[in-house]
């Protein structure tokens, strides 16, 4: 709990400076974690204990340089590893992106369903239905659940809805045992 507060922190702060000098850092951020992702290695050398506050440092910068991210962010992550907390950074990256899709009024949530693929009427109707209710515009990713029996389940932020069918068949078994 205290790493995401302090994440949040981290993340309003850069957001703030990226305004100021007029920096997309979101968009670096999101760069920067796909290059993570897809380097092992690099992954290792940020965040495992074994390598030395210089090592990270010099290995970062190089990336830095060919990512070509902006001074704020290079200095910020120099910074987090400098103070032993390049640990949060997925936390902070996490928070500068729901922050800044936020602050652009888009809303990010997933739809689960058994098939391989939603159908996009139903996608967009679920969209529109969300727009109504929320006042921001949701971007769904779907994605396949075959613990679900039938039916959909649609998360965004801390609102659920689930039309499934084992929801029902749950709800059914409760109103009977509750009589």
């Amino acid at each position: 709990m205290r790493e995401l507060t302090v994440a949040k922190v981290y993340a309003k702060s850069l957001l703030e400076l990226g305004d100021e000098h007029k920096i997309k850092l979101a968009d670096e951020l999101v760069r920067l974690t796909e290059t993570i992702n897809k380097s092992n290695q690099l992954e290792n050398v940020l965040f495992m204990e074994v390598f030395t506050l210089e090592e990270k440092k010099a290995v970062f910068i190089e990336v830095a340089k060919k990512l070509e991210l902006s001074q704020i962010t290079t200095e910020t992550i120099k910074f987090l590893i400098d103070e032993k907390r390049i640990g949060i950074l997925p936390l902070i990256i996490k928070e500068v992106i729901v922050m800044d899709d936020e602050r652009r009024g888009f809303i990010k949530g997933t739809i689960e369903g058994t098939q391989a693929q939603i159908d996009p009427v139903f996608k967009a109707k679920i969209e529109g239905f969300l727009k109504t209710k929320l006042g921001r515009e949701p971007h769904l990713d779907y994605v396949q659940n075959n613990n679900l029996s039938a039916g959909y389940k649609v998360t965004v932020e801390d609102l659920q809805l689930d039309a499934s069918l084992d929801n029902q068949l749950q709800q059914f078994k409760q109103s009977i045992l509750g009589e």
